[in-house]
């Protein structure tokens, strides 16, 4: 039996219908993933399950004594609330008894008057009344099982943490349907792969809104996209959805493009001279007519952002160029022996949790801040644009068009000169829009605002902290082509594991204890290259280990030579094995060297994609080679006991 059903429900706001007589249901343990561009309804959609907003006309079934908790896209900045008050307010009145319980039992540590022991029997009282102990061990539950520090305050946390507790507080209410809207935005990494495992593991049904592919590939069982007003429900994974998707869009286009022949005939027809006025059919008259109806209600496919960047005059070579530089806070290292080297044409992921020093780093690169120790060394002829995640380059008080331009009316783009309205339009803001205050738009309207100014200024060097918050996927897959195709340089700060194994040709990943490590690829291939790390490492340790046994057991005199008479020899074919492999494991490092070497060239992802591939299908397979060789080497040395 179904969760929620709709049937035949309509919303609009204004002339534009958000919910066109659409039907809709999600079953119990389903986990749906709800897409479509900006400003569709979507999040609208979720206040009509919930009940905050009510239909135009259809009918919305809820299964009877539904639980439902929803997990809004912002989360509270200023709370001075603990985290076991924000939790236990999802239990609304019996929440409140249980905050107020807790504060008096904190309190009399260091204030036992009878007056506090009098609060506390009165509180006590009343969480019996209300059956508020069972309430209690849920909200100890939640806490215990997201990993959370029930005292501290909110405005204390991490931007992750505080998701998590406003998880934690859609979730004590033991919801049989869960509601998530963009729920990974301003988490990092661990972060989103935390919640992606828990919501794996969860057995009520899901309903959620997301830009990040790979949340949505490894966690929906289905897609509902929303488009023009209309639901359209797809099985299957998120690259099924697009196969489909696209199909149906080409379908429609034929069907459309027959539907304007036809009526271009008619049209023609119907203005022929006055013979043929006069002969006219008046029920070819009457469907013209209603031809005109049908084509004046299309709702044609919203269309995409035009993006294109200035590259500016070219860099020099070098970009930057870092050696053992140190940076630190209060004695605490942020960023500690890096060194690196950037050149012309390089686009470099910077991955790491939150508070790691992301942006201390950026400042770093760019030359705003001094090492402690080390040195940085800035390339010639550099111009920065940066895209501030903040948004604080953002007037709230003045409209969309003067953010642009100061109140110009007119903006130079790719060398000429463009009317804001126009080119603005390319941003998918509508004419009314542009006039609007910035502060009436929506999270995904001020990212592609600040995009638009970005692309307005010439630049070599562009540095992007976290440009894919709020945006639609569709537009996420634009920048990416943008960036690809970009002559100049790129720093890219992200979450997003699609976005950077898409478009960054090298990765810097804060690794713990301000050590920063490079590698080639993505976020992928640093998966990759971390897991071979942290093998060789292992299989070197063995082999030490071996050699100090080893070396301990020959100490031993007679023992030693008691074992040795039990150790098996090693065959021919085995001894001649032993002696090939230290030739044969140079040649696959050199070969190993010279790929990474080509990967690493800022024109490598530039060129065909099957070469693409098979050059890093290439190099997975050395370093797979190459770890096969020093396991055997490990064993051959070693050889079992007969």
């Amino acid at each position: 039996m179904a969760l929620v059903k709709f049937d035949s429900v309509s919303l609009a706001y204004g002339h534009v219908a958000l919910l066109d007589h659409v039907d809709f249901q999600i079953d119990p343990k389903e986990r749906v993933c709800l897409v479509g561009r900006n400003g569709t309804g979507k999040s609208t959609l979720m206040q009509i399950i919930r009940g905050v907003v009510s239909p135009d006309d259809g009918e919305v079934w809820k299964q009877q004594g539904l639980r439902i908790a929803y997990l809004a896209q912002e989360v509270p900045e200023d709370l001075d609330q603990t985290v076991f008050d924000v939790i236990a307010e999802g239990l609304e009145g019996v929440g409140k008894l249980l905050a107020d319980y807790h504060h008096v039992l904190v309190e009399l540590e260091t204030d036992s008057s009878p007056a506090q022991l009098d609060k506390l029997a009165k509180l006590q009282h009343a969480l019996d009344a209300e059956d508020g102990w069972l309430m209690e061990q849920r909200v100890e539950k939640v806490i215990t099982k997201l990993e959370l520090p029930a005292d501290k305050s909110l405005s204390e946390l991490s931007g992750g943490l505080k998701r998590r507790v406003m998880l934690a507080q859609a979730l004590v209410t033991e919801p049989d349907l869960l509601l998530l809207d963009e729920p990974t935005n301003h988490l990092d990494l661990a972060g989103i792969q935390w919640l992606e495992e828990f919501l794996l593991g969860w057995n009520g049904g899901l309903l959620f809104i997301t830009h990040d592919r790979t949340f949505l590939q490894n966690l929906a069982t289905r897609i509902v996209s929303l488009d023009r007003g209309t639901l359209t429900s797809w099985p299957g994974d998120y690259q099924n959805y697009l196969i489909k998707r696209d199909e149906q869009l080409a379908i429609e286009a034929e069907q459309n493009a027959k539907f304007d022949k036809r009526l271009a005939q008619e049209e023609v027809w119907i203005r022929q001279g006055i013979k043929a006025r006069r002969t006219r059919n008046e029920g070819r008259v009457r469907a013209l007519e209603a031809l005109r109806s049908e084509r004046g209600q299309r709702r044609e496919v919203q269309g995409k952002a035009k993006l294109n960047v200035e590259s500016g005059e070219a860099s020099g070579k070098l970009v930057v160029e870092v050696k053992n530089a140190s940076v630190g806070y209060g004695g605490e290292p942020v960023v500690r022996d890096f060194s690196t080297r950037i050149l012309r044409g390089d686009r470099i992921g910077i991955v790491g949790p939150n508070g790691a020093g992301k942006s201390t780093l950026l400042k770093l690169l760019l030359g705003e801040l001094s090492p402690d120790k080390g040195k940085v060394r800035l390339g010639t002829k550099l111009q920065v644009a940066y895209f501030d995640q903040q948004r604080a380059q953002l007037d709230l008080d003045q409209t969309v068009m003067d953010n642009l331009n100061s109140g110009s009316d007119m903006v130079t783009v790719n060398g000429r000169e463009r009317h804001v309205m126009g080119y603005l339009q390319d941003f998918l803001f509508p004419p009314k829009r542009v006039l609007s205050p910035a502060s009436s738009l929506s999270g995904g309207e001020r990212n592609r605002l600040l995009l638009a100014r970005l692309f307005t200024k010439h630049a070599n060097l562009l540095v992007l902290d976290e440009p894919t918050n709020d945006l639609d996927i569709e537009t996420l897959e634009l920048l990416e082509e943008l960036l690809i195709d970009y002559k100049g340089t790129l720093l890219l700060v992200s979450h997003d594991r699609t976005f950077l194994d898409n478009v960054v040709t090298s990765t810097l990943v804060f690794e713990g204890e301000g050590k920063v490590n490079s590698y080639v690829g993505g976020y992928t291939d640093w998966l990759r290259q971390r897991k071979q790390t942290l093998s060789a490492r292992s299989t070197v340790d063995n082999k030490t280990l071996n050699k100090t046994t080893k070396t301990n057991i020959r100490s031993e005199g007679k023992t030693a030579q008691a074992v040795k008479g039990k150790q098996r020899k090693l065959g021919y074919k085995e001894q001649r094995e032993l002696e090939e492999l230290p030739g044969k494991i140079e040649v696959l490092e050199k070969e190993q060297s010279e790929i990474q070497k080509s990967v690493s060239d800022s024109g490598f992802y530039q060129q065909d994609k099957d070469k693409i591939a098979n050059t890093l299908s290439r190099l997975e397979t050395v370093e797979k080679e190459l770890e096969h060789c020093f396991e055997r080497w490990g064993i051959l040395e070693n050889p079992e006991e007969g």
